[in-house]
């Protein structure tokens, strides 16, 4: 039975069907409670019939649904429909992989994109125990700006049928023994051939999978697509393919990943799917970088670069800079080529806090730590050997220029400020709303966020503030005149462009990060793996134009933000590299004396580490900003996965160590909260929903401490056996990084009421004791949890402070802080939403574990002058 418009699936109401293919039927769906579009797969009518069948497959469900990552399409739940079992899913709006490539050959660079994009997903999978084992172009989709996602993961495994030994998935054609389900397994050209001999199916599947496709995108062909299935079988076991069709321009680096992905001995073929990564990316870096550093080893292309690197220094002192952005003698632009120059900040880069290009191309702003430890803003003249620091920019975020370049805006400590670009006085203009940037108009305004919902204008000089447009929007960018400007909208999840004056918006593109104009005539936004994308962008009719295309790799980029910026004349571009970094949980005693390590050192391993009450093990929270949740036992360094649902972290023991509390997202929602056994057997409670920040879980377990709201973020409580949320402490300032004393009776928190923040404690449940007990400024408290005698927290020179604690009942006191070690921990406190101390100490206050960040300076900034060069062919 097909389903018709109208009909409902559960809270769905079927749309239009979207098509037909062996794993059943799709239906594009509204979903009425999250007014939300789904898709719906109707499973096949013999399906429900196997009870078995049915049970394993919602097993499996619940596994595939746990999978969270930006290339892959989610799975929300199981629905029953008259038609049968349904399974409702992200609806994924574009082309198939497989419609691009029937229009011919994928151009190489789009090629290394999309597949980079599919090493990401299948290399997350992986990780989780999760095979795809029917990856082909069909299941591959492409949204429109550019963004891949694969569909039907794992879903082969979850369904076959039940009679099926599992010894293997049987090859990807309908066996006659399953002619009575119907069942397809996949499909023959993109078989490996230990699946096409019936034999176990593995990772190295989704491998071989992935060099049909790869191979297939490069030449427009299968690259063992022959006339019959079985003639397709014998080729998949016993042919090369014909690698004379790749084209002669693949890089060799390519050349080589395609030999060793579809090599037919599987235990000679790529070991792992994240190492493709690398023969990719460097065959990317080929492409993009200038003939004059261009080499065919990766040690020779990093001399290369750093050979041009000191040839443009050179240039800048002897020439000036217009040597390098300028035209000279009648040179035209077309005459040019990308010159690219790497800088490494005096200090750590605070690479989330942004870069900026001054209007003319000849200075950069950019944030970074000065000799305290904290964050500072800095601006660097491309033509001197060093940047210096403005003084009065403590906390700064998001610089952005003054249309004339004499001037930069910023944010800090939740307000909107300027400053002159050679120092001085610093301004503060008005309130904002966290961190989400602001744009310097032509006509003298400044469009920014004041609150959520809302953005505002404000003249330059200060004074009255305006309401621009009435939507939950952020980082906007004005385009050349100074009246239209773009916007990201954080609850439509698109780019869209407004106007001064108007309340009218139309959209531009349907993506998840900020969009910015490039002059003459281009639209750069970036993509989740560090890709920047141009797009042509028609400034009368405010369209895109033609497809996009990639002119910056390894950019640092969290959603909605790319750490990227363009100057409005002589074509300079600057970002920030991205910069995974391989933390481990370090142990250091009192004095700041390394005394050993937790496990190996991981990206974003080990955030949030919580020591167990009982000082036997430590949960930590794996992935960024969430996946999953361990636990570590540090007498012998066992670990074990707690958690499978999706985005699972912030992990908080119970007072016996017998159990975790932890936050996970739960469809739309990111703050369902739920509590797993700590031996990792069982499943998950379902505790509540908090729609925020998981801080801690008081002593007695009746209680659950939230972060609430934007700017300001509040404190809320929910109790545990049921009952609404309520308020805990409300004000017009961010409050954050929660923790309830050993006793239950008090709770300290990160604030900022000041300029800055500071370290707060009051009473606990009921509020009404608060007094700050940090002085010159304190983020992440952590209280010693076997007698409560002390609070530990970061302040913003990165010391580890502990601070002696008198407390009984309706009597709280503090003595004087003592400083322990300096430590490399980011002090990050209520300005970036959602982050919680990144360390933990023992019970007794000994032994501190925290998750060290490298001693290196973080990412360095790339400038790329006339990175124009050569687009203007891009249509």
């Amino acid at each position: 039975m097909t389903l018709t418009a109208g009909v409902r699936v559960g809270p769905y109401e079927v749309r239009s069907a979207l098509g037909t293919g062996g794993m059943g039927e799709v239906y594009r769906a509204h979903d009425t409670r999250l007014e939300r579009d789904v898709a719906i797969k109707v499973l096949p009518a013999t399906f429900t019939a196997d009870q078995d069948r049915l049970a394993r497959f919602q097993r499996e469900a619940k596994v595939l649904a746990s999978l969270s990552h930006p290339n892959i399409a989610a799975i929300f739940g199981i629905e029953d429909s008259t038609a049968g079992q349904a399974l409702v899913m992200e609806l994924v709006e574009g082309p198939t992989l497989a419609d691009r490539i029937a229009q011919g050959p994928i151009a190489i660079a789009e090629a290394l994109s999309i597949a980079r994009q599919i090493t990401e997903a299948l290399a997350s999978a992986h990780d989780c125990g999760i095979v795809h084992r029917d990856l082909k172009p069909a299941n591959i989709k492409i949204r429109p700006d550019g963004t891949v996602k694969l569909l039907d993961f794992g879903l082969a495994k979850a369904l076959e049928p039940s009679f099926m030994p599992d010894v293997g998935d049987s090859p990807t054609i309908t066996a006659p023994a399953m002619t009575r389900t119907g069942v397809i397994l996949g499909t023959a050209a993109y078989m490996s051939p230990e699946q096409a001999r019936g034999q176990r199916v593995d990772a190295q599947t989704d491998i071989w999978a992935f060099g049909c496709v790869l191979y297939e995108m490069l030449t427009g062909r299968a690259a063992f697509g022959l006339a019959t299935v079985t003639d397709t079988m014998a080729a998949v076991i016993e042919r090369e393919p014909d690698w004379t069709a790749l084209p002669r321009a693949t890089p060799s680096s390519v050349v080589r990943l395609l030999r060793r992905v579809l090599e037919k001995n599987a235990s000679r073929r790529l070991h792992a799917i994240a190492d493709a990564r690398l023969d990719l990316d460097e065959a990317r870096e080929a492409m993009m970088a200038p003939p004059a550093v261009a080499s065919s080893t990766r040690r020779g292309r990093w001399l290369a670069l750093a050979a041009a690197a000191a040839a443009v220094i050179v240039l800048l002192l002897l020439l000036g800079a217009d040597a390098l952005w300028r035209t000279r003698g009648g040179q035209s632009a077309s005459t040019l080529t990308p010159t690219r120059l790497s800088i490494t900040a005096v200090g750590q880069v605070y690479p989330q806090l942004s870069v900026a290009v001054s209007p003319d191309g000849r200075r950069l702003a950019y944030v970074s730590t000065d000799a305290s430890g904290g964050p500072k803003l800095w601006v660097r003249d491309l033509d001197a050997l060093a940047p210096h620091a403005l003084a009065g920019t403590e906390d700064a975020a998001h610089p952005f220029w003054a249309p004339d370049g004499s001037a930069i805006g910023f944010v800090a400590a939740g307000k909107l400020k300027r400053v002159d670009a050679a120092g001085g006085q610093v301004i503060t203009l008005s309130d904002v709303a966290g961190r989400n940037g602001a744009a310097w108009s032509s006509t003298g305004v400044i469009l920014f966020v004041p609150r959520r919902g809302e953005l505002d204008t404000i003249p330059e000089t200060g004074g009255p503030v305006s309401t621009a447009l009435k939507v939950d929007g952020g980082w906007p960018s004005f385009l050349p005149d100074g009246r239209h400007f773009l916007f990201f909208d954080h609850g439509a999840h698109g780019v869209y462009v407004g106007s001064l004056g108007s309340q009218t918006t139309k959209l531009v593109l349907p993506i998840d990060f900020q969009a910015m104009f490039a002059p003459p005539d281009f639209l750069l936004f970036a993509r989740d793996e560090g890709l920047v994308l141009a797009q042509h962008f028609d400034l009368t009719r405010l369209e895109v134009t033609g497809a996009s295309f990639p002119v910056a790799e390894g950019v640092w980029s969290i959603r909605p933000a790319a750490r990227v910026s363009v100057s409005s004349t002589a074509g300079v571009l600057a970002y920030i590299n991205r910069y995974v970094s391989n933390t481990e949980l370090a142990w250091f005693d009192s004095s700041g004396r390394p005394i050993g390590t937790v496990g190996a050192p991981g990206p974003y391993d080990g955030q949030s580490p919580r020591i167990a009450p009982d000082g036997a093990s430590v949960a930590i929270t794996r992935g960024y900003p969430g996946g999953e949740v361990w636990a570590t036992r540090l007498a012998d360094g066992t670990t074990r996965r707690l958690t499978l649902e999706p985005g699972a972290r912030g992990a908080i023991w119970s007072s016996d160590a017998s159990r975790i509390l932890f936050q996970w997202a739960r469809g739309a929602n990111d703050g369902a909260v739920s509590v797993q056994d700590a031996r990792g057997s069982g499943s998950a409670t379902l505790v509540g929903a908090i729609n925020g920040y998981l801080w801690d879980w008081s002593r007695d377990g009746q209680r659950i401490v939230f972060g609430k709201g934007s700017r300001p973020m509040d404190l809320w409580i929910l109790p545990v056996k049921g009952g609404d949320a309520v308020p805990f402490a409300r004000s017009s300032f961010n409050k954050t990084q929660a923790q309830v004393s050993p006793d239950g009776r008090w709770i300290a928190y990160t604030a900022l009421d000041t300029t800055h923040d500071e370290v707060y404690v009051d009473s606990f449940p009921v509020a009404g004791n608060r007094q700050q007990v940090s002085v010159g400024g304190g983020m992440m408290p952590r209280w010693r949890r076997d007698d409560g005698s002390e609070l530990f927290y970061l302040a913003p020179d990165q010391m580890l402070m502990a601070l002696p604690v008198t407390s009984r009942s309706g009597y709280f006191s503090v003595g004087r802080a003592t400083p322990l070690f300096r430590t490399r921990l980011v002090p990050t406190g209520s300005q970036i939403s959602g982050i919680p101390a990144m360390y933990d100490a023992t019970p007794d206050g000994q032994r501190f574990l925290i998750n060290a960040p490298p001693a290196d300076q973080g990412p360095p900034i790339t400038v790329v002058q006339n990175w124009t060069a050569g687009l203007n062919g891009r249509r």
